[in-house]
Parts: C-alpha cells; structure tokens; sequence
C-alpha cells in the first residue's frame, strides 16, 4: 500500500495488542536429512495442570459473560479446529493432506474435550507442527549453506502471494516445491537489496538459526495460548487469552508508559506488522513508519549491528525494540508501499509519551471563494484522552479533550469563524466519556450513544448538558483509521444532522471489551456493542461519509472488516431524539460541487493516483521469481513514483526531485522543517494565555473539507431565501 509522506496525519489506529502467532521459516525435508549439528526437540510438549483449569474458566466465562451467545457444540468445534490449523500454518506450507487426514477425527470432539479441559489433542497437533518446523529449518540451513549459488532466477516461476486457500500439499514433494519457492523469493528479495551471495547466505543462516532456537525454546505455555486463542476466536478477534507474559506487555502498552517508540505491533507470517502508532509518541513524530509495514531488522544505537527479526516471536521482538528514553534505536522496514520488498532503514529516539503532546489543537483555514475571503476553524483531535489522576485528586486544571475544545471553540469564535472542522483522522478513540462530552458542545442535549450489553439490556448515554458552545456549521473528517470513540462522535453528529461527514469510511469497531483475570494470565472478552442513536451498529460498517475523499487505505488489511470473525452489522430500536437538519436537499449539490472542484486539483489527483495503484496491488496474487521481471517492475516502480511525486512537487512550487535517492533528501529536509513547527506548537499550545492561531497551510483535504463547509453555508442561504 502506497502511502504519504507528506501527510500532516499520521496514522493510529485503536486496536488492542494482538496476538502472537506461530513463527514460520522456510524449505522442508524429512527428519534424516537434518545436520547434525542442529538438535532434536528437547522433548513433546505437554500441558501444564493449570492449563487444565485455566481452559474451563475460559469456557465458562465465554458461556456466561460474551456477548455472542453461541453453543459449545460440533459446529462451534469444526471452527475451532479450522482455526487452530490456520493459526499453526496459515499459509498451508507444514501439514499435508495425510496430516490433515489424521487431525480430522478431532474435528468434532473439540468442543467435549474443553467442557472436560482436556487439552491432549491440541498439543498433539501442536507437537506435530513443531516437528515439522525443526524439519525445514534444518534442512534450509544445510540449504542454504551449500546451494545458494546455483538457485536460478531466470525462470518464468511465482511464487502465490497468500496461500491461506490453496490447496494442502498432498505429500513431501509438494510441500518441498512450497518451501523451494519461499527460499528463492527469500534470496531473491536480498539480492534485490544489493547484497552479495555471501551476505545473502550469511543473512539467512543467522535467520534460521534464530529461528530454529526459538523453536526449541518453545514452551507449554505458547502452545496452550495459541490453543486458546483459536477458541476465542470463533466469538469475535477481540476475545483474546493473555499468557502472564503477553498479559505483562498488553497492560504496559495500555497504560502507555512504556518507553520505546510508541508502536503496535502484530505477527503476520514470518514478519512483525506495525497495527498502530500511539498518538504523539515517537515513532509518530518520526514520520517514516506506517501501519501495516513490516519490520525485518532491529538495530541498537546510531551504530549497532542489526539483528534480523524474521520469524521472531512477537514478545521478543518487543523486547528487542523497548529500551530506555533517549536512546536510539534503528529498524530495517519493507514500507507497505513496496513492490519489490527493498528495505530501508529508519532511526527513533525512544521516549514517553506526554499528554500535552496528545492534546487537541485550534487552526485557522483562509480560504479565498469567489472574491472572498473565509475564516473556517479547524480542531485537530488526535485522540478522546482525560488526565484521570488529576481529575481524582481535584485538579481544577486537569486536562481533558472536552477542555481544551471549549476553550479552543472560544478562541475561534474571537477570530470569528465561519465555520468549524473537527478532524479526526488517524483518531484511534479512547475515553468514552469524552466522547460523550464532546458530542455536547454541540447539541443542547440528548442521546449520544447505545450500548447493548451481553445481557441485551440497553443503555443510553447522553449529553445533559443543554448548553451549546458551537452551533453553526459543522464539518467533521474522518478516515479508516478512526476508530471506536471517533466513530461514535462521528455517528452522533451524522445522525442528529448536525455535522457534513467527509473521508473514508472508518474503521468500523464498535464493540467492548472488558479485561478478567485468570488463575493464570488474563482473558480479553467482549462484553458489548455499541450502537448508534440511529440503532445502526458502528461494528463491521462503521460511518459511511456523506462526501468521499479517495481511499488511501487498503481495506482489506486495515479495519473491522478486515476480519473474517469481525461481529456483524446490526440494527436495535432508535434512540429518541430530535434531528437539527435534514442534510437531504444539500448533500447532492455538495457532491456535485466537491466533484467538479476536485477535478483538476493537483493533490486530489495524486491521492485519486495513490488509490488507483493501492488497489492494483492488493489485487494481486502472485509474484515473479525471474529476477529480470523484478528489477524491470522495480525500475517501472520507481519511475511512476517519481513522475507522481515530481508532478505534486511542481504544482506545489518545490524543487523537483532528480531521481528518488534526492527525493527522500529533500523530503528529509522538509520533514525537519514540520518537526521545529511542531515543537513550537506544542510548546505555545500549553500556555493558557496564548491567543494566537496558526493559519493552514498546503493541507488539500482540510482546504477541500472548508469550501465543502462553505457550500452548505451557501446552499443553506440559498434555501431560506426562497422559503
């Protein structure tokens, strides 16, 4: 997925830590051709005796507390068995079909051997995965050891870019052809990153061996957490079981106080995936990283060797990359954007994050419109935060998103703005309460949100407060980022018909999870669902906006619907409530209006072309492995690329860029400039007494989400007069 780098938002999104899954490496071969030096398993895993009772306190808390009411029955079991043998080998590349045979006889007894915490099964599927892990990896060392040189890649051979539906391997010879194809693909994506057949063996060596240790220090523990996992998941992705190590990172990530580089990760194959960046935190302020890029390699310090991470556990990735505040640490990153798998390396000084940092911010949007000139506000909110400790220690300053925005709204209104935009782009969510809040700054008073509970009782929570702050007209962006409290500010706004939606359809979260602890580790349930004023559902759909703005966001990847488990899109009984405006007769006009503007605007057309290319790409389901073919696509690549960004760059008035090496200069140079301004935003953002707005510059959505603000103004004069 292509994205921007000189996006003004950075992109979060407001998903839970997610899972660990298996590690995987590449190649395969029967057991006697291992090397010698390469050890058996130290020995079969067996479950723990508190895996026992762990199991049957999480079945029975699903049975009692999840909102998805379900019978632990034969059908449930053939979905726990599909999962789990997808958790293991998702790509269909360990078992064969004789293997599959042998599993089959679980297919339907699952669901009685978790009523009793019976767990042998699993861990005999488990063991036999294992196995089958320290097989290729022993082989691919050998492989790689001695044959490296003689791989050819002037072939006409691919290689499927997911195998989750392809047919199992029906015996080693076709399992191997599987495993020959990952490790070609492997070399050849080194090669295509400059490095030498010798750094190339030496690479993948470290890799595998790595690998290969990590397999064998596999523990019970890991085994019964996948296990688990493959049960929840049959109820929704959010359900998630914790081992005591996973439950330690999840709750240091909760409360944000680690330091490191403000980064969520997730295992996707053999990589580690970025799912979110934390608001303000450093890998956002950074730049360079974006959600669904893969990190390689981690390297510490300005200096330090890089360690390959590929088929790494997720926890110990984590570890890898968490370090104390100040230092520096580099990651080696194949951005979602790349074709070709060319890797780049970005440094990150590791730090808190400060709430003053995460605050919401007031700008000024001038706009010139048919001899004329327009104020609009604009409130950047980047995420629904409250400083509870100094709300409970009484605190009459604490800091919280409702406010900052009253005190924000009061500084717009002295500039005497005709309009305001609430964007909220990249908002992941967070407190429920201030979205709430929040709605009521600009309703007197009335329902905000539903929430159905597990128990299907139905809840209400509204704005009492019936004083307004801002009632004129209101715009509110979003994109597929935002997420959970976003949506639901998003859909209260929409429903009431008192903002104009504009961007992407957003994430589409509308569920809520509670934590439980366990006699070991802790279980991620979902409890409720949130439903709009309107009782549509924000899960799976999310908010559709009344006016799109191209997609910049691969869909299939990013977003509830990404999920083939995701809860589905319902509807309940609508809330009562009085509509402010019927946006009926506008937003056609509106449309016609943004369409026609939009025609020829340089930066519009450079999204419309980033879309364009971004859903070409998902679409594909295979890559070449002839070498020639890849460094042609890669030259055809960086040639679109470059044309794209150089024609943005002229219309922008900024010095063309000679090939993509300058590019990446001069975007360094200018990406330093953003930093200083953004520093000294957040500095003079924190002083009470400060009146200054900054004015926006050379940000083509907000402008086009202003004169779609000033079309409804229009239109609006324009109905009353004829009435």
């Amino acid at each position: 997925m292509l994205t921007l780098k000189h996006q003004s938002k950075t992109p979060k999104l407001l998903i839970l830590l997610l899972l660990l899954g298996p590690s995987t490496s590449l190649i395969c071969e029967s057991v006697d051709l291992l090397p010698p030096e390469i050890p058996q398993p130290a020995q079969t895993l067996q479950p723990l005796e508190i895996h026992n009772s762990t199991n049957l306190t999480i079945v029975e808390q699903l049975r009692h507390n999840h909102y998805v009411k379900k019978e632990l029955n034969d059908t449930t079991s053939g979905q726990i068995f599909e999962k789990f043998i997808e958790s293991l080998d998702r790509g269909r590349a360990y078992f064969t079909t004789k293997d599959l045979e042998e599993f089959e006889s679980y297919r339907y007894e699952l669901d009685d051997l978790l009523k009793r915490g019976d767990l042998g099964p699993a861990f005999e599927i488990f063991n036999r995965y294992q196995t089958s892990v320290v097989n290729r990896l022993g082989f691919l060392i050998k492989k790689v050891g001695n044959d490296i040189e003689q791989i050819n890649f002037n072939l006409s051979d691919e290689i499927r870019i997911d195998r989750k539906d392809s047919p199992w391997p029906a015996n080693d010879q076709e399992r191997d052809e599987v495993w020959e194809k990952r490790l070609k693909a492997a070399v050849l994506s080194l090669k295509l990153n400059d490095k030498s057949n010798e750094e190339i063996s030496e690479q993948l060596l470290k890799r595998y061996k790595n690998q290969l240790k990590q397999t064998l220090q596999t523990k019970s523990e890991d085994a019964f957490q996948i296990y688990m996992n493959s049960f929840t998941k049959t109820y929704d992705p959010h359900t998630t079981y914790f081992s005591p190590r996973t439950s330690e990172n999840f709750n240091i990530n909760m409360s944000l106080s680690l330091e490191g580089i403000g980064a969520v990760l997730k295992t996707e194959e053999d990589h580690t995936a970025v799912v979110r960046l934390v608001p303000a935190g450093p890998a956002d302020k950074e730049g360079t990283l974006e959600p669904t890029d893969k990190i390689i390699g981690v390297g510490q310090g300005k200096s330090g060797p890089f360690i390959d991470i590929v088929g790494w556990r997720l926890d110990d990735v984590v570890e890898l990359i968490r370090g104390p505040k100040d230092s520096t640490v580099r990651l080696e990153i194949i951005h979602a954007e790349s074709d070709v798998e060319i890797t780049k390396v970005i440094s990150i000084v590791r730090n808190t994050v400060r709430l003053e940092e995460q605050a919401a911010r007031a700008k000024i949007l001038e706009l010139e419109n048919e001899q004329s000139s327009s104020l609009i506000g604009v409130l950047d909110i980047p995420t629904f935060y409250i400083d509870f400790q100094g709300k409970q220690s009484g605190d009459r300053n604490y800091k919280s998103t409702t406010r900052d925005v009253k005190k924000l709204i009061e500084r717009l209104k002295k500039k005497q703005v005709e309009a305001i935009i609430v964007d909220l782009r990249g908002n992941g969510g967070g407190s429920l309460e201030e979205a709430r809040s929040l709605t009521g700054l600009f309703i007197d008073q009335g329902p905000m949100v539903q929430v159905k509970s597990a128990r299907r009782r139905t809840s209400v929570l509204a704005d009492q407060d019936d004083e307004v702050y801002w009632d004129g007209p209101l715009v509110v962006m979003v994109n597929r980022l935002s997420a959970s409290a976003s949506e639901i500010f998003a859909g209260a706004m929409q429903d009431y018909g008192r903002a104009i939606i504009v961007g992407n359809q957003t994430f589409g979260k509308g569920t809520v999870q509670t934590l439980i602890p366990l006699n070991r580790g802790q279980l991620k349930l979902t409890a409720a669902k949130f439903y709009r004023i309107s009782g549509e559902s924000t899960q799976h759909q999310g908010v559709i906006p009344d006016i799109h703005f191209p997609e910049l966001y691969d869909s299939s990847k990013i977003g509830e619907s990404s999920h083939d488990d995701a809860m589905p899109w319902d509807t309940i009984r609508p809330a009562n409530y009085e509509i402010y405006s019927n946006m009926g007769p506008y937003i056609n006009s509106m449309r016609e209006a943004h369409k026609s503007r939009t025609a020829d605007n340089a930066e519009f057309s450079y999204f419309k072309a980033i879309a364009s290319r971004n859903k070409a790409f998902a679409e594909r389901t295979h890559i070449s492995l002839n070498e020639k073919i890849r460094i042609k696509e890669k030259l055809e690549d960086d040639s679109w690329r470059l044309n794209l960004e150089n024609q943005l760059r002229l219309a922008k008035g900024k010095t063309l860029a000679k090939d993509l090496d300058h590019l990446d200069e001069l975007e360094k140079e200018e990406s330093e400039k953003d930093k200083d301004q953004i520093a000294t935003e957040v500095e003079t953002s924190s002083l009470e007494s400060q009146e200054e707005i900054e004015t926006i510059e050379d940000d083509a959505l907000i402008e086009e989400a202003g004169f779609i603000a000033l079309d409804f103004i229009g239109l609006n004069k324009s109905l009353a007069s004829t009435n």
